[in-house]
C-alpha cells in the first residue's frame, strides 16, 4: 500500500490583522430620540450569547449612525439577500449626513415590535431587534454588545412542518472586500459523528 505524504502550504507571516472570513453582510437600522434614522452597512458582527439571546456590532465612532446607537441604545439588525446587494453596498460606502438611504434604495421603513425608535428593514427576511447592554471602546471600533428583545421572521421561509428555512433566501455573506451569496450545503451539524 503506497502512502502519501501530506503537502503543507507554504505560509508567510504577516502583521496582526482580522482576517475572520466570512462575515455576515447586514444592513443595521437605527435611530435617535428625535425620531431622525439611518441605515448602515456592518460585517463586524455576531452571536455572543444563546440565553439570554445577545449579539454585538462593532462600529467606528466617526459614523454617522454613531451617536444615534448611543443616544437610543437601539438597533435592528437586517438580515441580507441577494435581492439587497445594491444596498448592502450602498449603504456602507454612502453617509446618512449626505442623503436619505432609505429613500435612495427604496427600502421600507418597518414597525419594531419591541422597539421605540429604531425601524426595521421590511425588505429584510429576518429582523433582530436589539437593546444595548454595554458599548465597549476597543480602538478603531467600539463594540456594542446587545441584548435581542424579538425576532421578526418572513413568512415565505416558513415550511408546512413550522421549520424556518432561511438558507433558502440567499443570504449574503462578506469576505476579504467581496460580497457572496451562501450557497451549497455541506451537511447538517453533526453530520460527521452519525451512524
Amino acid at each position: 500500500m503506497e502512502v502519501r505524504k501530506k503537502r503543507s502550504m507554504k505560509k508567510q507571516i504577516w502583521k496582526p490583522g482580522n482576517m475572520l472570513y466570512p462575515l455576515p453582510a447586514v444592513l443595521v437600522s437605527t435611530a435617535d430620540t428625535k425620531g431622525k434614522d439611518n441605515i448602515l452597512t456592518i460585517a463586524w458582527t455576531g452571536t455572543v450569547c444563546t440565553n439570554p439571546a445577545m449579539l454585538y456590532i462593532s462600529v467606528r465612532p466617526e459614523r454617522y449612525s454613531y451617536h444615534m446607537l448611543r443616544e437610543s441604545g437601539e438597533f435592528v439588525v437586517n438580515l441580507t439577500t441577494e435581492k439587497l446587494k445594491t444596498a448592502v453596498d450602498w449603504c456602507g460606502v454612502r453617509s446618512g449626513r449626505d442623503v436619505d438611504k432609505w429613500k435612495k434604495m427604496k427600502l421600507t421603513r418597518g414597525k419594531a415590535k419591541e422597539l421605540i425608535y429604531a425601524p426595521a428593514i421590511e425588505e429584510s427576511p429576518v429582523n433582530i431587534e436589539c437593546r444595548v447592554t454595554e458599548v465597549k471602546e476597543l480602538g478603531s471600533h467600539h463594540m456594542f454588545l446587545a441584548e435581542v428583545l424579538a425576532v421578526q421572521a418572513a413568512e415565505t421561509y416558513m415550511q408546512k412542518n413550522g421549520k424556518f428555512e432561511l438558507n433558502a433566501a440567499g443570504l449574503l455573506a462578506y469576505s476579504h472586500g467581496e460580497y457572496f451569496t451562501l450557497g451549497k450545503s455541506h451537511g447538517k451539524f453533526g453530520w460527521s459523528v452519525k451512524k
